[in-house]
């Protein structure tokens, strides 16, 4: 139903989209899941909320910055999409929704997360890339069964230490922030599996052989000087990543060394200067 729904909404001018969706979803669909991505909704349409079956709803890629409070009556929805529009600040109904699995919140507008999203305590996946998220809230660490956190572009500097608390988180990916040091506090989570710190400003990284769960570290498009030591079998994707387990400071130094010739070879060939000639 809902990508029917996206294949017409399509050609509907912007300002019919919000009365076409509206005469559309009358009845509770048979699958439990309304799907309006790409509706250019400013406002929700709030007669969805009479659904209260509803196990996921996606909202992705409209215009909306907020959320009327009878959404709260959708207490069986698991999955809820509000990435790619206009939040601010997220909706406080959202936290009433307490058997949400899966909450996208990518590429809005928001700083901050409130405190009552730690009453959402079945989140497994949280999506909060491409916000204005100059710090990781610390209620993130809250969500004892988080098990994925996407957190990539943002502005972050650094790591709560409070993070080690979720110890069913399982893949973190921080890519296209502002980290200059590898966050210690991941030194402490054995549990991780997955590590995706590519795009940052790290310099430098210390040994992971002792994160005996890893399987992928992701470290690429970093100004570092070493790769990441790791143990056996855990795959590396970056600079030096064939290297096993720590890359030889003599190809380090022939790696850069080449680096520069390629970039001498692309400067233009001047001309000789020209000698003075005598009278």
């Amino acid at each position: 139903m809902g990508n029917t729904i996206r294949a017409f909404v399509a050609f509907i001018p912007a300002d019919r989209c919000q009365n076409y969706v509206a005469r559309d979803l009358r009845e509770m669909p048979l699958d439990r899941m309304v799907d309006l991505s790409g509706s250019q909704l400013r406002r929700f349409p709030a007669h969805v909320c009479s659904f209260q079956e509803l196990v996921k709803l996606y909202l992705s890629d409209n215009r909306l910055n907020s959320l009327p409070p009878e959404l709260g009556q959708l207490q069986n929805l698991q999955i809820l999409a509000l990435d790619f529009n206009n939040f601010k600040a997220l909706p406080q109904v959202v936290c009433t929704l307490k058997q949400l699995c899966i909450l996208y919140l990518g590429n809005n507008k928001l700083c901050d997360l409130p405190r009552e999203l730690s009453l959402l305590q079945n989140l497994r996946t949280l999506w909060v890339e491409a916000n204005y998220l100059t710090k990781l809230p610390e209620v993130v660490c809250e969500l004892s069964l988080l098990k994925t956190l996407h957190a990539g572009s943002n502005a972050l500097r650094l790591l709560p230490g409070q993070l080690q608390r979720l110890r069913e988180l399982r893949t973190i990916w921080l890519s296209g922030n502002l980290l200059t040091d590898f966050p210690p506090v991941l030194l402490h989570m054995p549990f991780l599996e997955v590590i995706d710190v590519d795009r940052n400003s790290i310099r430098s990284f210390p040994s992971l052989a002792h994160l005996s769960s890893l399987k992928l570290v992701i470290y690429d498009h970093n100004p570092c000087r070493n790769a990441p030591k790791v143990a056996k079998g855990v795959r590396r994707v970056g600079r030096w990543a064939e290297e096993t387990p720590e890359p030889d400071p003599r190809k380090a130094r022939r790696y850069a060394l080449a680096r520069e010739e390629s970039q001498e070879a692309q400067l233009p060939v001047l001309p000789p200067p020209l000698l003075p000639t005598s009278s």
